[in-house]
């Protein structure tokens, strides 16, 4: 083999640098198709939890129930249109969302579309933050793995991996509780800012997500207060994420030390930590994505308990709280507004996984 020969095989495979499709068309058709089945989704999720709600029968005979006399009860039932046929009740929701109008919430008699934008800001920030660290964290560790594959810090960090992933996101979070705020007293037990730091916020005008508004106060202990209350909850959250993330770096780059070009640049005494940064980096980097929306579904339903947990006043808290009082308006506003999230992040991660890797749509 000659040396031309060798430097052409070092390249990485065509499909790693290639960025667009062969037909000029094919990925427009790609987009489209993907972009038309976010409708069915969120139809199919919709309609599942509007008729598994309505098996308990109607929402407000079950959040006011006993609370008011006979009479009233039935007026509030005629009133909000839930003694017609349940399929009039359906296409009238359907109706409701899509020209943005959740309903309004039995308990507190507020609209849910004011509820989703002032808890939902909250729920994001915290899902930004577990997103942070699982990137932080599992992929340079998955990469480490691989780099020491079959090695003492191999199984270390496989084995955390698994305890990452497997480990309840409730019980986590109170283990988090007792040992770094409890017995160390490093950070604080719940919420999401001091009260002293939330009326600052709020007085400047909060666009809800504390940390851009701490930053735009300009003070520094504001921030830092902010960022405290964040550690915990976004690291119970983020680690679990970041467990699954570990595992599939370390595969597919274990993989790719395998392929005939990584063995000739080798071959050639490229040091291992040069082939794991140019050659095995971005195709590890292609699972991640691809995964990505399913993680984004896991992250907000790990949500709802981590907010519970660290009583986080995010969407998570709230749909919790409308559960215990059987609001099942609030509950169909906030699943509807998760399923309509995912899926749109669903074909974000299809968009970037199809420019990375043109296999994905052939």
């Amino acid at each position: 083999m000659t040396t031309s020969d060798v430097a052409a095989v070092e390249e990485p495979p065509a499909f790693l640098a290639q960025r667009r499709p062969r037909s000029g068309g094919t990925l427009g058709r790609y987009l489209l198709v993907r972009a038309l089945l976010i409708i069915p989704t969120v139809l199919i999720l919709v309609t599942l939890v509007f008729f598994l709600i309505r098996l308990t029968g109607d929402p407000i005979t079950a959040a006011l129930g006993g609370r008011l006399p006979a009479d009233q009860l039935q007026d509030r039932i005629h009133e909000a249109g839930y003694d017609r046929p349940v399929i009039v009740q359906y296409f009238e929701y359907l109706g409701q969302i899509f020209t943005g109008n959740f309903g309004t919430t039995i308990t507190d008699n507020r609209l849910v579309t004011e509820v989703l934008i002032t808890y939902g800001t909250a729920t994001l920030e915290l899902v930004v933050y577990a997103l942070l660290i699982a990137f932080i964290v599992g992929i340079p560790l998955g990469m480490v793995a691989a780099a020491k594959r079959d090695h003492a810090a191999d199984a270390g960090l496989r084995v955390s991996a698994i305890l990452f992933y497997a480990t309840p996101v409730f019980f986590a979070g109170l283990l988090a509780k007792l040992v770094f705020s409890v017995w160390l007293g490093w950070f604080p037990v719940s919420g999401r800012a001091d009260v002293r730091t939330e009326i600052a916020l709020n007085r400047q005008g909060s666009t809800g997500f504390y940390l851009i508004d701490a930053i735009a106060t300009g003070n520094p202990a504001y921030v830092q207060d902010v960022l405290s209350h964040a550690v915990l909850p976004a690291m119970v959250l983020g680690l679990a994420t970041a467990g699954i993330f570990l595992r599939l770096v370390r595969t597919n780059v274990i993989g790719t030390f395998n392929m005939p070009y990584v063995d000739a640049a080798r071959s050639r005494g490229i040091s291992e930590y040069r082939l794991v940064r140019k050659h095995a980096y971005k195709p590890a980097l292609i699972p991640i994505i691809t995964v990505i929306g399913l993680q984004i579904a896991l992250l907000l339903g790990g949500a709802v308990l981590t907010e519970t947990t660290f009583e986080w006043q995010g969407l998570g808290f709230q749909l919790t709280k409308y559960l215990a009082a059987r609001d099942f308006v609030a509950v169909q506003g906030i699943v509807a507004l998760i399923a309509i999230l995912v899926a749109l992040t669903n074909f974000v991660v299809d968009v970037i996984a199809a420019f990375l890797d043109p296999r994905v749509r052939y």
